[in-house]
C-alpha cells in the first residue's frame, strides 16, 4: 500500500499511550485517597525509597493557542506565593506517608511556564523539597522554559538548587506560524537563552518542535531547521500537533482549513526527520532526536529507555510525585490526578487533604498490557506470554494486529510483535491493538487526537 493511503488509512484518532490504561478508561471510584497511599507507600519501600516528582506550575502571562495542556493566563504575579504554598503543603502530605527519608533522583517542572515565578521563589521551592531527601550526584532535574520569559537569574536559581537540563519550547521560527499560534520568539533570543544555559553548566538542552500547526508547511519546517542546525540541542522532541479545538478553546483561533492534512504533515515530518539525521541525530521512540552520548540515546542503545506522562526519559521510576494542579502520580500500580482549577487544588489542599479527582487501580491485566505498550513504544518490540495472557486475548491481539501486518508495519511471529521501520510513524495505531479497555469501550473518535 502506498504511503497516502496508509496516511488516510491510519490516520484516526488513538492515545499517545503515555499511560496505560489511558484517562479516559480510568475507574477512580475504586481509587480513594487512603488505597492511593496505600500503593505509593508500597512502590516507596520497592524501589527503596526512589522518588521521581513531577511539579505542575500552570501559570502562563500569555496564551499559546496551539497549547492543549492545562494552563492559568494571568499577569497578576501576587498569585505566585499562595500557589507555591499549597505545593509545599501538598508535599508534606505525601512526605508524612513515606517510612523513611526519600531519594529525590529526579525533579520536573512543567507548565504552563515555570519560568512565570520568580527565580528567588522556584529556588526556594526546590531547596523546600530536597532540604529533607537526599540527591544522589546523579540526578536528573529539568525545567521546561519560555525564552522570552527566562532571564539569567532563573537559570542560575535554578542550577544553584540542582537543576542540570533544560527544554525549551520552540515549536517553529515561522513568523507567520509563530503569529497564529500566538508565541512570537525571535531566534536571538532563543539563543541566549541556550548560550546562557551552556555557560552555566547545564549538561542537556532540548528542543520541543512541533509539526502540523496551522498555517505551517514544509518550508517553515526547512526554515526552522536552519536555526536549528546553529544551536545543535543536544536532544528534540518533534511532536505531531495535536488538533482538539473541542477540548482546547484557544485552538478555535483558526479553523480545520488552517491546518495541514494527513499528507502534509507527513511530509513536514519526512523533511524535518530527514534533516535531523543528516545533523547526525539519531531517532528514538515514536517523536524524540538526540545526538550522540545524550542519556536519551545511551538509555535507548541499551535497552532502557522508558515513557510516562512527561514522554520518553531515561530513568524507570515506579514512583512519580505529581504536585500541583492537574499533575498525575503514578505508582506502576495506580495512577492518582489532582483537581486542575487551581483556587479548588489549594482549597482542598489547605484541608490536608489531597485534591485527587481522578485516579485508577491497575488490575493484572493492566499491568500486563502496560508492559507490552511500553516495550512497543520504547523498543519497538514485545512478546506476548502465554502463562499470563490466554490462549484466546492473544488470538484477538493478533486479528486486530492482522491490517498492520498486511500493511508491512509490523511482524507477529510466536508471539513475538515487532514494528517495522515503516511502521514507527504508526505505533501508536499499533499499540492500540493491544489496548483491551479501547476495544471494549469503543471509545468516542473525538476523545482522542489523530495518529498523525
Amino acid at each position: 500500500m502506498e504511503a497516502l493511503d496508509l496516511l488516510h488509512k491510519y490516520d484516526v484518532p488513538v492515545p499517545r499511550y503515555t499511560s496505560y490504561p489511558t484517562v479516559p478508561a480510568w475507574q477512580f471510584a475504586d481509587c480513594s485517597e487512603q488505597k492511593w497511599f496505600e500503593h505509593v507507600v508500597r512502590a516507596f519501600k520497592q524501589e527503596n525509597g526512589e522518588v521521581c516528582v513531577y511539579i505542575h506550575l500552570p501559570f502562563c502571562e500569555e496564551l499559546c493557542t496551539y497549547c492543549a495542556c492545562n494552563k492559568r493566563i494571568t499577569k497578576n504575579h501576587q498569585v505566585e506565593t499562595p500557589y507555591l504554598a499549597s505545593v509545599l503543603q501538598e508535599w508534606e502530605i505525601y512526605r508524612s506517608q513515606f517510612p523513611s527519608k526519600p531519594i529525590i533522583r529526579e525533579i520536573h517542572l512543567g507548565g504552563g511556564t515555570p519560568t512565570f515565578f520568580s527565580p528567588e521563589h522556584l529556588k526556594k521551592l526546590i531547596d523546600t523539597i530536597t532540604a529533607d531527601a537526599t540527591v544522589p550526584d546523579d540526578h536528573a532535574f529539568s525545567v521546561e522554559v519560555h525564552p522570552n520569559y527566562t532571564q539569567d537569574a532563573h537559570l542560575i536559581a535554578l542550577r544553584d538548587a540542582g537543576f542540570n537540563r533544560i527544554s525549551l519550547g520552540v515549536q517553529d521560527f515561522d513568523p507567520a506560524v509563530q503569529f497564529i499560534i500566538n508565541r512570537i520568539q525571535t531566534f536571538e533570543q532563543t539563543k541566549k537563552v541556550v548560550d546562557a544555559a551552556r555557560a552555566l553548566g547545564y549538561t542537556s538542552v532540548n528542543f520541543d518542535l512541533i509539526y502540523g500547526l496551522p498555517k505551517q508547511t514544509t518550508n517553515s519546517i526547512a526554515y526552522t531547521m536552519q536555526f536549528v542546525q546553529q544551536l545543535m540541542p543536544d536532544r528534540i522532541a518533534f511532536y505531531s500537533y495535536a488538533h482538539v479545538p473541542w477540548k482546547s478553546k484557544g485552538q478555535r483561533r483558526y479553523t480545520d482549513e488552517d491546518v495541514p492534512k494527513a499528507a502534509e504533515k507527513l511530509a513536514m515530518y519526512a523533511a524535518g526527520s530527514q534533516h535531523l539525521q543528516q545533523l547526525g541525530y539519531t531517532h528514538i521512540g515514536m517523536d524524540h532526536f538526540a545526538l550522540p552520548g545524550d542519556g536519551l540515546l545511551v538509555a535507548h542503545e541499551q535497552g532502557n529507555l522508558h515513557r510516562n506522562f512527561m514522554g520518553y526519559t531515561t530513568t524507570n521510576h515506579k514512583l512519580v510525585i505529581g504536585l500541583g494542579a492537574s499533575a498525575i502520580g503514578d505508582t506502576w500500580t495506580a495512577f492518582a490526578q489532582n483537581d486542575k482549577e487551581v483556587e479548588a487544588y489549594q482549597e482542598k489542599i489547605a484541608t490536608g487533604h489531597l485534591p485527587l479527582v481522578n485516579g485508577h487501580i491497575l488490575s493484572d491485566e493492566d499491568l500486563i498490557l502496560r508492559n507490552h505498550i511500553l516495550d512497543l513504544m520504547c523498543r519497538d518490540t514485545t512478546t506476548l506470554d502465554e502463562d499470563l495472557l490466554s490462549a484466546a486475548h492473544i488470538a484477538s491481539i493478533q486479528t486486530r494486529l492482522a491490517p498492520f501486518i498486511e500493511d508491512g508495519l509490523a511482524t507477529f511471529t510466536n508471539n513475538t510483535i515487532h514494528v517495522t521501520e515503516k511502521g514507527k510513524l504508526f505505533i501508536r495505531n499499533i499499540s492500540s491493538a493491544l489496548d483491551a479497555h479501547l476495544h471494549r469501550t469503543q471509545s468516542e473518535t473525538r476523545t482522542f487526537s489523530k495518529a498523525i
